[in-house]
């Protein structure tokens, strides 16, 4: 019989990126949660529904504009950027069960993120705002709220309508969490309650999507299902990532038989 430990299976040069990759893991499980929507964080700030027009998210971000980008999921940009350092983390400890799925994955998720962040809305309001309060003609707001309306269309935070962009985002991040979590039940390196974890939520959020255009409203529970899966395998994924760049083996020891017929 022989061992096999953590260390056959992944790269030891690599101890400072896992460490960073499951602190980015932890902050974005424990700090940023998913399930939580921009009419809940309105709530849970100041007791408010979100705007549902334009001169509405342009008055709320000049009269309290911590709240108005909050509420436009400007926090998002800080979990996806934490988000894209765990990928990369999570490919160099899974590169070595399969590297084209890994790397096919990794993809997938950084691909999200950056689309994310090309449909975030909440600088673009922002910037809008602040011309709209500083315009001086009817006509120059005119423009402003139109140009507000168009970047509402694709996506407006106060209702259940992502909008192409981070529709599309949310696939590929579910779609590559799917893959990473198979092949983390392939691996030596994480539990397999860590990738069954990392299946269920992604299963979620792919439900969500597919069912989304036909039944928009189904996608409550999916969306906070999947968010509270989410929030506890970035949790796992950070507590083991941080011990592999310590050099600390799971608890568990993994073994397999060299001989076949050996007693």
């Amino acid at each position: 019989m022989s061992a096999i430990t953590d260390t056959d299976t992944v790269d030891t040069a690599c101890q400072g990126l896992y460490i960073i990759g499951g602190a980015a893991a932890l902050i974005a499980g424990v700090i940023f949660r998913r399930n939580l929507g921009v009419a809940e964080i309105g709530q849970l700030l100041c007791g408010r529904a979100p705007p549902d027009t334009v001169i509405g998210w342009f008055s709320l971000l000049q009269s309290d504009r911590l709240l108005g980008l909050a509420m436009l999921n400007i926090f998002d940009i800080v979990d996806f950027a934490l988000l894209g350092l765990m990928f990369l983390a999570l490919y160099a400890a899974l590169k070595r069960v399969n590297k084209g799925y890994a790397l096919i994955a990794t993809a997938m998720g950084l691909v999200g993120i950056a689309v994310y962040f090309s449909s975030n809305a909440a600088l673009s309001l922002l910037s809008l705002s602040d011309q709209y309060a500083a315009a001086t003609t009817d006509a120059q707001r005119s423009a402003l709220l139109a140009a507000g309306q168009a970047i509402l269309a694709t996506g407006n935070p106060g209702t259940i309508f992502p909008g192409t962009g981070m529709y599309m985002s949310f696939f590929l991040l579910a779609a590559a969490g799917l893959v990473i979590s198979i092949l983390m039940l392939r691996s030596t390196v994480f539990s397999r309650a860590t990738a069954y974890v990392g299946i269920l939520a992604s299963l979620c959020d792919l439900a969500c999507c597919v069912t989304f255009a036909v039944v928009p409203a189904s996608c409550a529970f999916l969306v906070a299902s999947a968010g509270l899966l989410l929030m506890i395998w970035h949790i796992l994924i950070g507590l083991r990532l941080i011990r592999l760049g310590r050099g600390i083996p799971k608890t568990e020891t993994w073994t397999k038989t060299l001989n076949a017929g050996a007693a």
